[in-house]
């Protein structure tokens, strides 16, 4: 069960969520150029470009959780800063959230890869109809520790990216919403300095004319490969 504090026009509530289904897209900024660029930055750790894109991969929603310390295999996982789209009863709400992969099953399978590590998500949620009218002015950003230096990792607008209406379309084949108990994570951007591994993950959404913001942190922690 994960725990949410939601945010919405009238107040604030508290929820506990039971994820059910877990769909990750892929390949999935609004710019094709920007896609091209994320493959060429995959294939130098020899992942395959998609045949089409954007894709949509189902892994467990039981690696969906809301850790400050993610235990993964190995020193090859890297995270992805993304918005994530939460199906309830009474709505879509938005978090953020890191898609942890592993870049070495990468190169073997993107789908293999992707249910190898966790999916972390933030602790707060906003009303995705509250945000439409300024979406694209949302702002992810991720720092990483890398090597005692904590460096911007990603950043960009939401802008940049697919809105929910079109995923949750391209997923369903036409539909406006998804069923309750569906986490969408959206994809994610470009890396800066490209992708690689790092001890800690931080995480925002910005909502700038707000002035507020969902944040979140995991340290990763990587447990011995014996052959």
């Amino acid at each position: 069960m994960l725990a949410f504090e939601r945010h919405f026009a009238d107040g604030s509530d508290e929820v506990m969520f039971d994820p059910e289904t877990l769909v990750l897209a892929g390949w999935s900024a609004r710019s094709e150029a920007s896609v091209r660029a994320h493959m060429e930055e995959l294939s130098h750790h020899g992942v395959k470009p998609p045949s089409t894109f954007p894709l949509f991969y189902r892994v467990s929603a039981s690696l969906v959780s809301q850790t400050d310390r993610l235990e993964v295999l190995g020193p090859d996982t890297s995270g992805e800063i993304e918005y994530v789209i939460v199906a309830m009863d009474d709505g879509l709400w938005v978090t953020v959230g890191s898609d942890q992969t592993d870049r070495k099953a990468e190169a073997h399978g993107v789908a293999l890869s992707k249910q190898l590590a966790g999916k972390v998500l933030g602790r707060t949620l906003w009303k995705l109809d509250e945000l439409r009218e300024r979406w694209d002015s949302l702002v992810l950003r991720a720092h990483v520790l890398i090597g005692g230096e904590r460096v911007v990792y990603q950043e960009g607008a939401l802008a940049l990216m697919r809105t929910p209406d079109d995923l949750i379309g391209r997923y369903t084949g036409g539909g406006s919403t998804l069923p309750p108990g569906t986490v969408l994570m959206s994809g994610t951007l470009n890396a800066i300095g490209g992708v690689r591994p790092a001890s800690r993950f931080e995480m925002q959404l910005e909502d700038p004319s707000a002035g507020r913001s969902i944040v979140h942190a995991y340290d990763i922690s990587d447990l011995p490969v014996i052959a």
